[in-house]
């Protein structure tokens, strides 16, 4: 499992496990799973029925949403 404070140092285009993804963004893997149903988490790549990959650079970017919205909310 990556370490999350090493999440500046993961290339863009790297492809994570939802337990990288989980460890990043510290929501648990089946609140993952539900948002990515809801559509209020990025879809992942599917490869097969048990592997699904998302890319640093979507989870960057959800993560930069979700703090922007934040400081909308606050203002």
């Amino acid at each position: 499992m990556m370490e999350t404070n090493t999440k500046a140092s993961i290339p863009d285009d790297q492809l994570l496990r939802i337990q990288d993804v989980a460890a990043l963004t510290t929501l648990s893997k089946s609140c993952i799973n539900l948002w990515v149903v809801q559509g209020r988490f990025p879809k992942p790549i599917t490869l097969s029925k048990t592997v699904k990959l998302w890319s640093m650079r979507n989870i960057r970017k959800w993560l930069r949403e979700q703090h922007s919205s934040q400081e909308v909310s606050n203002d």
